[in-house]
């Protein structure tokens, strides 16, 4: 046996004994430095792998917004090219988020009997051949079965990935980690207008027009690897192989009683009282506000941006800057959230800095293009940056296995309705101005912003009714 797994060892009868002498209350004590040394080997195993996986899927998810305008300068866009109405175009939208909303929870479900390596990397493969598979399609009807199918392989990602941070961190760790994942939507839409600017430029290479192959080139990598995450993706705590026995023991002991276990099972009550807890509904009301601008700017950025003066292929690369600010502003919104303990403000003053820049853009005249440009950044930055402190919020005030198993899922899956929204808010009868997207965007999140307030008072409420020792809800 080597040092490092001797001083393991030590460690571990250091705390074993802590908790022999204290199993009623159930109190797991470990040194700072051994847990501080097993939570940098999760990371570099969990969450880097979580941050590839998710960029993929947003890729693949949101790159009909970028079909929809490439090379339309020459006949040659999705819409042109298959002969679709703005009115299809919608109902394309709409089919995936139908999928995503009936597949959600089940796949939650799924990815804990399965064990969520091999079930990831199935939605993986499923999802990458779908969107490699609409690079073939000539006509609507294909579309959007194709799209239903999308939706539906990739609906279990997100909420999996936010619940498999259960399984490994405590709740002020999962923020920062859920941020990190979440961002990479933002890196997503960012890689997916360069990535589309570069396509744009081969149009008609083997006959195929240049959406064709944004699909193609974009589905494949999803494909690839999901190979690398059947067999390298970690699962639970308790089957982790890549830790020894010791760590082993740290990452279970210091997670029971705060968390949930990998092993642990959903019960009928649970369920029941996860299904009847009224306080979780005011966290997807807030979910269904964000969701809003979420759906709207992830399908619609491309064409928000063409309102802005943007033409051709400018269009698709002046996509870029938003979600590439947005990435450093979510993971330091996140960061604060996690350190300080305070994810409902940081959800607070992302939603209503977003909630406001929307407001100015929709006030803004049709023609003052910089200011309106500056304000996307802003609003953008923002509306992604709410996201990982609700769900830290969400995921740290959820008191058993089966509240964690149901309600984040649940949360996402009602959370659908504000992405139903944001579907048909940008209407191409008010372009370049698109107020009624800016303003109903505005709406919803000063709407959450004022809900979460709402939480904040409840959950300060209850803490101060609770007797001494008992555990405290989370702000």
């Amino acid at each position: 046996m080597d040092s490092k797994n001797e001083a393991n060892d030590v460690d571990v009868e250091k705390y074993s004994s802590h908790e022999e002498e204290s199993q009623d209350s159930e109190v797991f004590f470990v040194e700072a430095e051994t847990e501080a040394r097993l939570i940098r080997r999760i990371d570099l195993r969990l969450v880097p792998s979580s941050m590839s996986i998710y960029l993929v899927c947003f890729l693949d998810r949101s790159n009909i917004g970028n079909a929809k305008l490439l090379n339309a300068a020459t006949g040659n866009s999705l819409v042109q090219t298959i002969h679709m109405s703005d009115k299809q175009y919608l109902v394309a939208l709409m089919i995936f988020i139908v999928a995503y909303t009936l597949f959600e929870t089940p796949s939650n479900y799924m990815l804990k009997k399965f064990r969520p390596s091999r079930w990831i990397a199935f939605l993986m493969l499923g999802w990458g051949l779908m969107t490699m598979v609409l690079g073939a399609i000539h006509n609507f009807a294909a579309l959007v079965a194709i799209r239903f199918l999308l939706g539906a392989f990739e609906a279990g990602l997100f909420p999996g990935m936010i619940y498999c941070l259960t399984f490994w961190y405590k709740q002020d760790e999962r923020a920062l980690r859920a941020a990190l994942i979440l961002a990479c939507a933002t890196l997503g839409g960012a890689f997916g207008g360069a990535i589309a600017y570069g396509v744009g430029h081969i149009n008609g290479v083997h006959g195929l027009e240049a959406w064709r192959w944004l699909f193609i080139i974009e589905g494949a990598p999803s494909c690839a690897c999901a190979v690398l995450v059947f067999f390298l993706y970690p699962d639970f705590p308790e089957t982790a192989r890549w830790l020894s026995p010791a760590e082993r023991t740290v990452a279970i002991g210091r997670i029971k009683g705060v968390s949930s276990l990998g092993h642990a099972r959903i019960t009928w009550k649970e369920a029941r009282a996860t299904l009847t807890d009224w306080r979780l509904y005011l966290h997807y009301l807030v979910y269904i506000a964000i969701s809003v601008p979420f759906s709207s700017i992830s399908l619609f950025a491309p064409t928000i941006v063409a309102g802005l003066n943007y033409e051709g292929l400018n269009a698709q690369l002046f996509t870029v800057p938003p979600y590439a600010i947005a990435f450093v502003v979510t993971v330091l919104v996140s960061w604060q959230a996690d350190t300080r303990g305070a994810r409902s403000w940081g959800a607070f003053f992302s939603l209503a800095v977003a909630g406001v820049s929307f407001l100015v853009q929709g006030a803004l005249p049709s023609h003052a293009f910089k200011a309106r440009y500056g304000m996307l950044c802003v609003a953008v930055s923002f509306s992604f940056a709410s996201i990982p402190p609700l769900l830290s919020w969400l995921t740290a005030n959820l008191r058993s296995t089966g509240a964690s198993t149901l309600a984040v899922p649940l949360n996402v899956s009602i959370g659908q309705i504000g992405q139903i929204v944001g579907v048909y808010i940008f209407k191409a009868s008010e372009a370049p101005g698109y107020p009624t997207g800016h303003f109903t965007n505005a709406a919803f999140l000063i709407l959450g912003s004022l809900v979460v307030l709402v939480l904040r008072w409840i959950y300060i409420r209850r803490n101060a009714k609770l007797l001494p020792g008992e555990r405290k809800w989370q702000l």
